[in-house]
């Protein structure tokens, strides 16, 4: 426990900042929080709810694949819908509101999900890799690489 003294200012400010916690069974599995930190020490004045959900979201789906073996990518499922699975191969937003996914289905069709924030609502899974790569696409990693550019 901290027993610094806060001015109000203080304490406001750190009540708005994002916080992250989580536990798991298996206590070497990664946790995103060191990963979030470093994301709420960046401006939060001016990102619009479709940022916010893009930033957050890769920094789950890097930290998914960091559990993932070589013989599966991530993908996601997406809760309260009939559309199945997509393997990721790529995410954008769009301001204010919008997160987009591109990938492609389990049957290999080319796939786009455009989703409001509000209704984000998203299950990660490792699926098998596809046959013709020689390694599994880690999309996680891309995201956050141009992340950290901008």
């Amino acid at each position: 426990m901290d027993d610094k003294i806060q001015t109000t200012a203080e304490h406001a400010e750190a009540n708005a900042m994002p916080r992250v916690h989580e536990v798991h069974s298996d206590p070497n599995q990664p946790c995103i929080q060191t990963a979030a930190l470093d994301l709420s020490q960046g401006l939060m004045a001016g990102k619009s709810p479709a940022q916010w959900a893009y930033e957050r979201l890769i920094l789950y789906i890097e930290n998914f694949e960091k559990s993932l073996d070589e013989a599966h990518e991530v993908a996601m499922g997406f809760a309260g819908s009939d559309s199945g699975v997509i393997r990721i191969e790529g995410m954008g937003y769009f301001e204010p509101d919008i997160i987009t996914f591109y990938g492609q289905d389990q049957m290999g069709m080319r796939t786009q999900l455009v989703q409001h924030v509000g209704q984000l609502s998203v299950m990660l899974r490792a699926l098998p890799k596809q046959i013709e790569t020689a390694e599994p696409k880690r999309i996680g990693f891309r995201l956050a690489e141009d992340l950290n550019k901008a």
